[in-house]
This record gives structure tokens, C-alpha cells and sequence, in this order.
């Protein structure tokens, strides 16, 4: 249940590595922007002078090592995010589109590292104070693409470099969390052409903007 009582709105991007994220916020930013609204791009880890601190740690290649450390290295940039950016900007009534939120660790860290769901959403309640996504959109694209989309882009990080199973369990968890979460996720195919899948994003969008 959303804590925040603001009339922003708080939209999430998730999935695998190579999915397209970062692509997908900018062009809901340029969509948004033409329809009159107020918008706070972030990302995570990120997002703060503490936040790109931790993820220049956690994403440098050979990691931090520990699945429990690395969980709460990203639960410490979360936890600053959601303070200093996220609910401010939802009180000032901007719509905040943030790359990755709390489902990336449990996704990651609880099914990838295998933690544990129950574990992962623990710690996640703690950092985020609540705080969770109107709208989670969840770009699904299968592992092999991901991986290859990446190696292409010249910007791989440590997690590119995990064994295939590793990021099969997280697409894994991705779409059971997407299963659980109802009205409130939107699954899109994101080895789709990217004009359809920008179309589908606004589509989901203006059911939660409405």
C-alpha cells in the first residue's frame, strides 16, 4: 500500500539487464513532458550523492561479494532515493519515473542470489518506509537477448558477467512478482519493436495519470 498521500504519481521501470530501461524512461520523459506534466527521472542504484556511490561499488566488475552485503549496500541507496528525491518530488505533484525500485533486489538478490523473497521484501519495507510504485512497467525479454543486447552496448557490469541460470532465475522472479502485483504491473515484450513498446507503457500509463 502507497504511504504517500501526494497527487504525483510514482512509476517504476524493471527487468533483466538489456531490457531497455533506460531507453523506455527517457521516452515516457519526452511523452510526459508534451502532455503538460511535471517529471523526476531517477534511477537505482543512483539518484544521490550516496546512491551513485554505491553503485559505482556494487556494478564494478567483481562486486562486492557477499549476496547479504550487496543487498544492503542497494537497501542504503534505496533508503536515501526514496528520501530525498522520490517523496519530495511525489509531494511537489511531479510524476517521478525511476529505472529499477525495490523489485530489482528482490528479483536479483532473492531469487538471483538466492536470499530469499520473504528476506529481500523485508528489508525492502525497511528502506522504502513503504514507499511502493503506482505503476511497476516490467519489460520481459528473454535472457539470451538481454545478455546480447548488453554485450553490443560496450557497458557491461558485473551482474552481465553471472552464469545464464542466475539471470534466468531473475527473470523468473520478475514475472512472479508481476503475477502478484495485479493492476499495478503491466508486463510488456520487450524484444518487441520499440515504437510498440513505448505504446503499450503510455497505454498503462494513462490508466494510473487518468
Amino acid at each position: 500500500m502507497n504511504t504517500h498521500t501526494a497527487r504525483g504519481k510514482f512509476i517504476v521501470i524493471e527487468g533483466g539487464d538489456g531490457a531497455g530501461k533506460s531507453r523506455l524512461q527517457h521516452a515516457l520523459h519526452e511523452r510526459l513532458v508534451d502532455g503538460g506534466h511535471e517529471v523526476v527521472l531517477t534511477r537505482e542504484p543512483g539518484g544521490t550523492e550516496l546512491g551513485e556511490r554505491v553503485r559505482e561499488l556494487v556494478l564494478a566488475q567483481g562486486g562486492v561479494g557477499d549476496p547479504l552485503s550487496e543487498l544492503l549496500l542497494f537497501e542504503a541507496a534505496r533508503a536515501q532515493l526514496a528520501a530525498e528525491v522520490i517523496r519530495p518530488a511525489l509531494k511537489r505533484g511531479c510524476v517521478v519515473v525511476c529505472d529499477r525500485f525495490a523489485a530489482s533486489s528482490t528479483a536479483y538478490q532473492g531469487f538471483g542470489r538466492g536470499l530469499g523473497r520473504d528476506l529481500v521484501e523485508r528489508a525492502n519495507a525497511i528502506a522504502t518506509g513503504g514507499l511502493a510504485p503506482d505503476m511497476t512497467l516490467l519489460l520481459d525479454v528473454p535472457v539470451d537477448v538481454g545478455l546480447r543486447r548488453r554485450a553490443g552496448d560496450g557497458g557491461a557490469n558485473h551482474f552481465d558477467n553471472e552464469a545464464v541460470a542466475f539471470h534466468e532465475r531473475v527473470r523468473a522472479g520478475f514475472l512472479e512478482l508481476a503475477r502478484d502485483g495485479g493492476d499495478a504491473w503491466c508486463v510488456i515484450d520487450g524484444s518487441r519493436e520499440f515504437g510498440d513498446v513505448v505504446t503499450v507503457a503510455c497505454a498503462a500509463l494513462e490508466r494510473v495519470l487518468a
